[in-house]
């Protein structure tokens, strides 16, 4: 997609489309209120991915850094809010709940942006025949989670993926086949329905093929809240409580292989915002110590107040 398209709010509603049905997460990023010279305009939109890359346009260099980090939190904590952006002297009023963050850009406007996590619907396989099994997919699918029934002998490794919250409902025919495969599949959570002295042998049975501690660790056996002794359907409805109860876990197993490592922050000394210690900091040596900036606007000023060295060749400024 091209950047003039991506700049346009509707080029990226057709983006944040085209992400919902990979069934990948994101934050969808809207400026609902701007006064005062601002480069985001009423209606501006961008989304912001887990990995912080952007698509679209809310501001320039010194909005940009405040929202990638505010949209990360909101998609750690799964809640949409209000961010007010700009001088402390525009915000004003602020409806409950709003994240206001004071900036000093040259600009001297401000912005509110509407913050919305995208989380995708749970992909639910439950593997088995039983009535709890089919039990179970009939509540997931109450709750639009994508659901499928698949029978023992005909699960293979090829239908699941690394989102997918598996349950194997097999009741011993044929467990330990079927958890070995799911296992290859790397889905995000894996839950066996079995008693607790059945969860046992399975364990023993999987250390004795090699399995590794930590995937024998990752493996939820017995499956669902412990409820005593119950009937299938409330078997069904202990499970599916577990599930929602942890889904907001799974997001870092099911992405852990997006997580990157944490850049450092550091704060603007002129307008004292936060900001990323690297060279998207605008970084600026004096007497050796390295300040990082919000915009080059900041890093002009407050170069021109000391003898600098620069930061990336050495030279003197």
């Amino acid at each position: 997609m091209s950047n003039e398209l991506l700049a346009d709010g509707w080029g990226v509603l057709e983006r944040a489309v085209e992400l919902r049905r990979q069934g990948k997460e994101f934050v969808l990023a809207t400026v609902v209120w701007r006064e005062g010279p601002s480069s985001g305009q009423h209606g501006s939109r961008a989304i912001v991915t887990p990995s912080g890359e952007t698509f679209g346009w809310i501001g320039g260099a010194c909005a940009e850094p405040v929202l990638i980090r505010e949209a990360l939190q909101a998609l750690e904590e799964r809640e949409s809010h209000l961010l007010a952006i700009g001088s402390a002297e525009h915000f004003g009023d602020l409806p409950n709940g709003t994240t206001a963050i004071a900036i000093s850009c040259q600009s001297d406007g401000a912005m509110q942006i509407f913050i919305e996590p995208i989380i995708p619907v749970p992909e639910l396989v439950v593997v088995g025949r039983s009535p709890m099994a089919r039990t179970l997919c009939r509540l997931a699918s109450d709750l639009d989670w994508n659901t499928q029934l698949i029978d023992g002998p005909e699960f293979s490794t090829e239908a699941i993926s690394s989102r997918s919250l598996v349950v194997i409902a097999t009741q011993g025919h044929g467990d330990e086949d079927v958890i070995e495969s799911a296992l290859a599949g790397t889905p995000a959570y894996l839950g066996v329905v079995a008693s607790s002295q059945r969860s046992e042998a399975l364990r023993g049975y999987l250390a004795d093929r090699n399995i590794s501690q930590y995937l024998l660790d990752s493996i939820r056996m017995p499956v669902g809240l412990d409820l005593g002794k119950t009937t299938h359907r409330e078997v069904a409805v202990a499970v599916l409580a577990e599930l929602v109860k942890m889904r907001p876990l799974l997001k870092s197993a099911r992405d852990r292989e997006l997580l990157i490592e944490q850049t450092a922050e550091a704060v603007d000394p002129v307008c004292g915002m936060t900001v990323n210690a690297d060279r998207s900091g605008h970084p600026l040596k004096v007497d050796g110590e390295t300040y990082y900036f919000c915009c080059l606007g900041c890093r002009s000023q407050y170069e021109n107040e000391a003898v600098t060295t620069d930061f990336a060749g050495g030279a003197t400024c």
